[in-house]
């Protein structure tokens, strides 16, 4: 028999020291998966812009706040101060001078009526200016007008006003037979005043800007009729400041 050929393997030594595959200073992920290169990106900071109608409004608004808080504070110690109150007025008396139809149906009417104007303030003066206007009228028709003479009303001051009032109004016979129809019924005829007053406040030594004074009376007269008694018996005024 042939001599039978030893195979030979080579035996590990287990005593030997063991090493590593890959080198031991590399990671995990560097043992399973080799490093990949990827370009890096360098984004931009976003910028922060304003808009100028935006910052405009802002600033518009905030100087408005500033306005309306400063008036508010302002008026506030004016009226601490002042503690204004409102004018009263009344209509005293009203003589009919004229009350005629001509012969074109044309109502020539004249007035003379006593106002009574009076200042309840300490503190503050009303200077009555030029260009008022009063009227009179019946249910919305204009009978006579005039005007109030300028001057200056004190501290808790109290005037008499005598005015004139002169005028003519159309379609004279239909507004006569309104008035005797309305005389019939009820015994009274309802009037009307309407005062519209240019009038600058004076608080202490200051004279501030020019307003308006309107003042609406509404009469309650016995009759209309020229050179007659006339008794009001009803008289009640409104007052309302214009700026």
């Amino acid at each position: 028999m042939m001599a039978e050929h030893q195979r030979i393997h080579p035996v590990h030594d287990v005593e030997a020291p063991h090493r590593p595959l890959v080198p031991g200073n590399s990671t995990k992920s560097d043992r399973v998966f080799p490093k990949r290169a990827f370009p890096v990106m360098h984004s931009k900071p976003p910028k922060r812009r304003r808009s100028c109608c935006c910052r405009f409004l802002c600033w518009t608004l905030s100087i408005l706040l500033i306005l309306i808080i400063a008036i508010g504070i302002t008026v506030g110690i004016m009226y601490l101060v002042f503690r204004p109150k409102l004018p009263k007025y009344s209509v005293d008396e009203l003589r009919i001078t004229q009350f005629n139809v001509s012969d074109n149906n044309t109502l020539s009417a004249s007035f003379n009526v006593a106002i009574t104007a009076t200042n309840p303030n300490k503190k503050i003066g009303i200077y009555y200016e030029g260009g008022s206007h009063i009227r009179a009228l019946y249910m919305g028709t204009q009978l006579c007008e005039g005007s109030l003479p300028k001057f200056y009303q004190g501290h808790r001051n109290t005037t008499v006003l005598d005015l004139s009032l002169s005028g003519e109004a159309q379609d004279a016979s239909s507004l006569t037979s309104r008035i005797q129809e309305q005389l019939q019924q009820t015994n009274n005829i309802p009037l009307d005043l309407k005062v519209n007053q240019p009038v600058r406040v004076k608080l202490g030594k200051l004279k501030l800007f020019k307003v308006k004074f309107r003042v609406s009376c509404k009469l309650v007269v016995d009759n209309l009729g020229a050179s007659n008694d006339i008794s009001i018996s009803s008289n009640s005024c409104k007052f309302r400041l214009r700026l």
